[in-house]
């Protein structure tokens, strides 16, 4: 009988230890998913701010459309790629060091974000359509779904 005791403390050799290394395991995959939860906020954090820019970038060019006050037919001319008004609204927005590196459509080479230009259509009844187009550093750079596309549709009007 005095055997027993002797028989179960061996049979619980290094289970304390087996304890140990399972607490740390759990330990370790919790600090790891906290880790890959911060990845992933940051990079929807960014994902956000280029959102953000490509909608101020498409309202300030809506903006000056509505202060020209000018018939829709000559919105057209004046405001679709290659117009006069869009070349000027294009070289501020290029020029402005208040607008960080990366705005949609407009990306200093430099910055690391590919892009291209902002497209603006107009149409006869005074509709609006302005679609930019950005990339990422972090994205891939080709493929059918590897940019990120922002699209403004508004209705520029004149009272007779």
């Amino acid at each position: 009988m005095n055997r027993l005791p002797n028989t179960t403390a061996r049979a619980q050799a290094g289970v304390m230890l087996l304890e140990a290394l399972i607490g740390i395991l759990i330990f370790s995959l919790g600090i790891l998913s906290l880790v890959a939860l911060q990845a992933t906020s940051i990079q929807l954090t960014s994902d956000a701010k280029y959102r953000t820019d490509a909608s101020l970038l498409a309202n300030r060019l809506i903006g000056q459309m509505w202060a020209s006050g000018l018939a829709p037919a000559v919105l057209k001319t004046k405001f679709e790629n290659g117009g006069d008004e869009y070349n000027t609204w294009l070289t501020s927005v290029q020029g402005n060091d208040e607008i960080p590196p990366g705005l949609p459509g407009v990306v200093a080479a430099s910055s690391g974000v590919d892009s291209t230009l902002p497209v603006v259509n107009v149409f006869n009844d005074g509709r609006v359509e302005i679609t930019l187009f950005w990339r990422t550093p972090q994205m891939a750079t080709s493929g059918a779904n590897s940019s990120h596309r922002h699209q403004v549709f508004s209705q520029i009007v004149r009272n007779p």
